[in-house]
């Protein structure tokens, strides 16, 4: 099969188009002939080496951790899912780059979302909800989000929107007609964030969620007033001082369902701002990896 791999750690130079293997599932897993794999800020930190010290690979590797296709082979003891059935979801912390790549949680994709978006609701969708959860029921509460621009955050604003909270989100000024466009209340991020918040929300803020790692998580939990209503998704070192939330993408076929039916319902679409073939990969690490891309970026196979 046709794939991206990296041999060494680096930059963007190590990724090359080549033949590689077929994968083929496991106990519990499936097979699918992808269709399009999303490209998340995670992939390129594995492939530079930056997250070794505790994301460790096999080389060659294969970047991508999130996909969507057709299933074409299903592992022993799965059952629920079809040879033919149109899936998307998530592998381990590499092989989606490729067109074949085996998925070890997945929910079926559903008719209005293109390949692009149901290959970039995998690993957004999951760590938005996992990020969300601990915060509990969000009907009728006041959510600030972090981040809200970014493919996490876009996905937490309108998941959190669908179990009817009223949010705000944060993201420089270019990105708010966009937050706005996902259901969000936009501000700008930094300094005197506290004011321009109270402001939007006189009555308060009831959560929040942190997407960025900017360094705000302690204005976070003085907005709100209890760090056990603030979740972080990207501060783990923040979370574990001020006893916030720190949630970690997991593979959960659950989280995968719930995004799929708000999906289905017209409640969550991924953002997607670009699209690249295989053989671009390595432009679409740089485009991800300059920080400042809008929802999601996924490739086409």
């Amino acid at each position: 099969m046709r794939a991206v791999r990296y041999h060494e750690y680096g930059g963007v130079e190590e990724l090359v188009v080549e033949q590689a293997p077929e994968p083929h599932p496991g106990a519990g897993e499936i097979r699918i002939r992808v269709a399009a794999a999303g490209v998340n800020p995670v992939d390129w930190k594995v492939r530079s080496g930056a997250a070794r010290d505790f994301l460790t690979v096999e080389l060659p590797a294969i970047p991508g951790r999130d996909a969507a296709g057709v299933v074409d082979e299903i592992g022993t003891g799965v059952s629920g899912v079809n040879v033919g059935d149109r899936v998307f979801g998530l592998g381990g912390v590499t092989g989606a780059s490729a067109e074949s790549a085996v998925l070890s949680a997945w929910a079926a994709a559903p008719d209005t979302w293109d390949d692009a978006q149901a290959a970039s609701a995998g690993l957004a969708s999951v760590t938005a909800i996992g990020g969300l959860n601990p915060l509990g029921p969000l009907e009728g509460r006041t959510l600030l989000v972090e981040g809200g621009a970014g493919g996490v955050g876009s996905a937490a604003i309108e998941i959190a929107i669908a179990r009817g909270a009223t949010v705000i989100a944060t993201a420089g000024e270019r990105n708010h007609a966009y937050l706005a466009s996902l259901g969000a209340v936009p501000t700008t991020y930094g300094p005197g964030l506290a004011e321009r918040v109270g402001a939007l929300a006189p009555g308060g803020v009831d959560a929040a969620l942190d997407t960025a790692a900017s360094g705000s998580l302690a204005d976070l939990v003085a907005i709100v007033g209890d760090p056990a209503r603030v979740s972080t998704v990207a501060d783990q070192a923040g979370a574990a001082r001020l006893g916030a939330h720190q949630a970690n993408a997991e593979n959960n076929p659950a989280y995968l369902a719930e995004a799929a039916e708000l999906g289905a319902q017209g409640r969550y679409t991924p953002q997607v701002e670009r699209t690249f073939s295989l053989d671009e990969l390595a432009e679409a690490h740089s485009y991800v990896e300059r920080g400042h891309t809008r929802g999601k970026v996924a490739i086409l196979l």
